[in-house]
């Protein structure tokens, strides 16, 4: 293969992996470190009103001005997940891998040292700390996902490799609860992670490209390590053709004209997209899978601690059994990427036949994973609704396996031409929709008194509309399968 030489790009490709599983999710593994907090008595000082509610046979403290602050920060920090991808993208897409990692380091360097000189005293960091984690690990994602196209053929692969270990990442702190157990200070474990910028800083100048790594790869690109001078004439080279290119078809745009090219594309405003069916029962999808996921992971410790009576030792176990499943994305998530591209294959020889567009094809081979999503966020939901510990385990698995299907899934549903604004779009329009996650807690620990039996089986209704938009696209792809010359 042109290019980088091999182990250059194997070195690029396992660094960037190494990143996002030590580093860029580590926001959801939310639980393990609340545990943590908890011991610490952050935010221990709201349950003194509550006096009478915090002591038990086991001396667990269940205080629910406490849970709703732990609640709060998550909802903050997870609606910063997704609200910051369209200005981070930006970030990423105008300024290029270098200064977007470099910001990424920034933010994350901050965020991690916050925490270590963090104490019981100053608890309301969290607020600023939890949110600068979460951008630093987003911008991290981003600029490693550009490596698929290093490989070509095996890019899908990989990407949902890099998806898969961002979701792994979120065992890192049940690392740290465990190195806290047996005397590891929480400071210590923070500071090491900030020290762990050295080596971003280092992989940022010697393993990554300067400007963006093009997809396909044109021959003699060289990036890195072994680029230099070089590498820049080549990624202006390769980015020239394509910004003449563009300029043209502006330029026939705005002039009117209707060469062969503008009608081939069949050009429709980044609107007609926005406003479409598709795109609105795709939001509805991603926003209800996505309340359920966040609400579970922000409200774990505290239904782990009323289902087991405040009772420690338990709340400890199935908090590290959830960290634990949560630490075998990396292993869910290619199996997505697999199954996809077989059926993209599949459904690419019938399209010869029949004409079908390349979108539709792509399409299609969506509908099985977004059904599967559909029907583990109900078999979710029905667990959720049962109030039974044992139960827990077979939960922990669901989240899991629920984020490893979604980012290749969400990718196809999009057009190429509006993609980067559409997927911004809908990933800050779900944000919001994910801040329904902290009244929903309220709701619970207050009116319902820690009953969340209505509120399940709400939600549980809710996740029957997910359905729907794999049936949507389905139809879609039909249509456009009998009539090739719809868009």
């Amino acid at each position: 293969m042109a290019g980088p030489s091999l182990p250059l790009r194997v070195a690029t490709l396992l660094t960037g992996l190494l990143e996002c599983l030590g580093f860029a999710g580590v926001l959801f593994g939310w639980a393990s470190l609340v545990f943590v907090f908890k011991t610490e008595g952050y935010f221990e000082e709201l349950c003194e009103a509550d006096a009478g509610l915090l002591s038990n046979a086991t001396g667990q403290a269940d205080c629910k001005a406490q849970d709703e602050r732990f609640s709060l920060i998550f909802t903050v920090a997870s609606f910063m997940n997704n609200f910051m991808t369209l200005p981070t993208g930006y970030i990423f897409d105008r300024f290029k891998t270098t200064v977007a990692r470099l910001l990424a380091i920034f933010f994350y360097t901050s965020a991690t040292l916050t925490i270590a000189f963090t104490s019981a005293d100053s608890a309301m960091l969290l607020f600023l700390a939890m949110p600068m984690l979460t951008v630093g690990g987003i911008l991290f994602l981003i600029t490693n996902l550009q490596i698929g196209n290093l490989f070509g053929k095996h890019r899908s692969t990989i990407i949902t490799l890099y998806n898969g270990a961002f979701d792994s990442s979120s065992a890192i702190f049940l690392f740290i609860k465990l190195l806290y157990e047996q005397g590891i200070s929480l400071r210590a474990s923070f500071i090491f992670l900030s020290a762990c910028s050295i080596w971003h800083v280092g992989r940022t100048f010697l393993l990554m490209p300067r400007g963006h790594i093009p997809y396909p790869l044109p021959p003699n690109y060289s990036y890195g390590l072994c680029s230099g001078r070089g590498s820049r004439k080549e990624e202006k080279k390769t980015a020239e053709p394509e910004n003449r290119e563009l300029q043209s078809n502006e330029c026939l745009s705005s002039n009117g004209e209707s060469s062969g090219r503008v009608q081939q594309q069949n050009l429709r405003s980044f609107w007609s997209y926005a406003l479409s069916r598709r795109f609105a029962w795709h939001l509805v999808w991603l926003s209800v899978i996505q309340l359920w996921h966040y609400l579970f992971i922000g409200t774990l410790n505290s239904l782990l601690t009323n289902l087991a009576g405040g009772d420690r030792t338990q709340v400890s176990a199935y908090t590290n059994a959830f960290a634990i499943t949560q630490f075998f994305g990396v292993l869910c998530a290619p199996w997505n990427g697999l199954l996809m591209d077989r059926l993209k294959q599949r459904y690419q020889k019938e399209a010869k036949r029949t004409g079908s567009s390349a979108a539709a094809v792509a399409l299609l081979s969506a509908v099985p994973s977004l059904t599967l999503t559909s029907l583990l966020c109900l078999g979710f939901a029905l667990c959720a609704s049962i109030p039974v510990l044992p139960l827990q385990y077979s939960m922990s698995f669901h989240p899991q396996i629920l984020r490893s299907l979604d980012p290749p899934v969400s990718l196809l549903s999009f057009p190429s031409e509006h993609f980067g604004k559409l997927f911004g779009l809908v990933m800050t329009l779900s944000a919001v929709v994910s801040l329904l996650q902290f009244p929903l807690f309220t709701l619970i620990k207050g009116p319902l008194q820690n009953n969340p039996l209505y509120v399940n089986v709400t939600l549980l209704l809710t996740t029957l509309l997910t359905f729907v938009h794999p049936f949507l696209v389905y139809r879609e792809c039909r249509a456009w399968k009998e009539d090739p010359s719809k868009p």
